[in-house]
């Protein structure tokens, strides 16, 4: 039996992003995903295994492998793919690009929130964050959210630039709290270990989408900051207790954990109570959203051929 390997440029012409979070939306109507990750070490190097298995959709395992030398031979530090496996019958079913995998779920996580929890009529989006991420949410929002405009915003102005020139009509901000506070939807994609989102900069009506921290360690808004927003995540399992984001503030008392409103396993919860909520959603990531996406990468790839 002959396997496919989908790979980033061929499988990507296949997608679309509004497609895509449908594909989202319903695969949190089945049963909660069973997950685990598993790390392997050499020196520096390191192999994660990420697994999910959703009964009715199948089970996937992405590795990772991280390997910070790669560069001094001009190869990237990140690679790795994904092996998908059927539902019915455990048959190995395809192996997907790992970067088109991580691209799609990353983004997409975010904008099947935002297109629940922002005001519709949202013009003005920043994105903070000149990265790779910062370019998927430029084209992930694009898509949700044609007519609005975009402003970057990144530590090292030069990178802003260079992201801004690769998207026509695309601003860079030097100023972040003058930015932050005159835009409509904030996403952001940063490496932060300290918050750089300050609450006393929101306004009403915004939502906030937080993506960079994945480490305990790791934040990218203050307490102040969800203190004032109705906290959403895509998942419960995968952020508290795991991510610095969500666990650092209930720690210390700054929240308690019903002021979490919502995971996407309660979907219809994502609304807005009117339109001076602030909004904010914390984007974890998650072994079952890689299934999900590579699920829904494998069958636009089925349907194609």
């Amino acid at each position: 039996m002959s396997i496919p390997i989908i790979p980033f440029e061929e499988g990507e012409k296949l997608l679309d992003w509004i497609g895509f979070i449908k594909a989202l939306a319903e695969g949190h109507k089945l049963p909660k995903a069973e997950v685990a990750d598993s790390f392997l070490y050499r020196g520096d190097d390191t192999l994660l295994n990420r697994a999910a298995w959703i009964d009715g959709l199948g089970l996937a395992v992405k590795s990772a492998t991280i390997f910070p030398g790669n560069p001094k031979q001009d190869k990237p530090v990140v690679n790795g793919g994904m092996a998908l496996y059927g539902d019915r019958d455990g048959m190995l079913e395809a192996m997907v690009d790992f970067h088109l995998v991580t691209k799609w779920k990353t983004a997409g996580d975010s904008l099947l929130a935002a297109t629940r929890l922002a005001r519709p009529d949202s013009r003005k989006i920043l994105i903070v964050g000149a990265g790779t991420v910062g370019r998927s949410l430029r084209q992930a929002y694009g898509a949700a959210f044609p007519e609005a405009e975009f402003t970057v915003w990144n530590r090292t102005i030069e990178n802003a630039e260079k992201m801004a020139a690769e998207f026509p009509g695309m601003r860079v901000a030097d100023d972040l709290e003058t930015a932050v506070r005159g835009t409509d939807i904030v996403t952001s994609a940063t490496m932060s270990t300290e918050p750089v989102l300050k609450g006393a900069w929101l306004q009403p009506g915004q939502h906030v989408d937080l993506i960079g921290a994945y480490r305990p360690d790791m934040r990218e808004a203050d307490d102040e900051a969800l203190q004032r927003a109705r906290v959403f995540v895509d998942n419960f399992g995968t952020t508290i207790g795991h991510i610095g984001e969500i666990e650092i503030p209930l720690r210390t008392g700054a929240i308690t954990r019903d002021h979490l409103v919502a995971d996407y396993y309660d979907l219809g919860a994502f609304a807005r109570r009117s339109d001076d909520d602030i909004t904010l959603f914390k984007n974890g990531g998650g072994a079952h959203l890689d299934l999900m996406t590579g699920r829904y990468i494998f069958d636009r790839w089925q349907a194609a051929q």
